[in-house]
């Protein structure tokens, strides 16, 4: 589908191009949407919020893990206690379905905890990308709002690549970059940052 819409955004361009060469130049600008999504107030406020949650998620990870060890740990001492050859046949049989019983705590305990990664890990690339697509939203319709108040025929993104990770646009002809007007103001309005804390 992709590799459809190519060649029929570039003749739509060569048509409007045709016609409104005819009325006069296309007014055409280059953009560079990835150091726009860089400068964006809104990025580092999602980058840190996730940096929150990777944090929080590292804290109960280690949290599983010390109980993992502490399991391991008596599965071990609970080993060596059977292994006693003075040790009674009665007490040997209880130690035994002690160690079991941790092992198979011990299993559980290990698997959940392979689950929560996977499960947290998937929630933060869904996160991440749902937050990267809202922002690129609003970053879409600043740079739009602007080619309309310039008379801008087509802004392009010159940071834009194909599926197959070639640039799509490889030379434009008297374009305009707009990157540096829209890094100056691409914040305005937001509020100032809060100070680092314990400062």
């Amino acid at each position: 589908m992709k590799r459809l819409l190519v060649p029929l955004l570039a003749l739509a361009v060569s048509c409007g191009g045709i016609a409104r060469a005819q009325e006069g130049r296309l007014k055409v600008a280059t953009v560079d949407m990835q150091a726009l999504f860089q400068t964006y107030h809104k990025t580092k406020e999602s980058r840190d919020a996730i940096q929150k949650d990777v944090e929080r998620v590292k804290e109960d990870q280690k949290e599983r893990i010390t109980k993992l060890q502490e399991l391991e740990k008596t599965i071990g001492e609970l080993k060596k206690q059977v292994e006693d050859p003075s040790l009674a046949d009665a007490k040997r049989r209880e130690l035994q379905g002690s160690n079991q019983l941790k092992t198979q705590e011990f299993q559980n305990l290990r698997a959940e905890l392979e689950e929560f990664l996977k499960r947290k890990d998937r929630a933060v690339k869904e996160q991440m990308l749902l937050q990267m697509k809202e922002i690129l939203e609003e970053i879409r319709g600043k740079v739009q709002k602007y080619a309309e108040e310039e008379g801008y025929d087509y802004v392009l993104d010159k940071t834009g690549t194909s599926t197959s990770q070639v640039p799509i646009l490889l030379y434009t002809k008297d374009a305009t970059d707009i990157t540096e007007v829209l890094l100056k103001t691409i914040n305005d309005g937001a509020a100032a940052p809060a100070p680092p804390e314990g400062k």
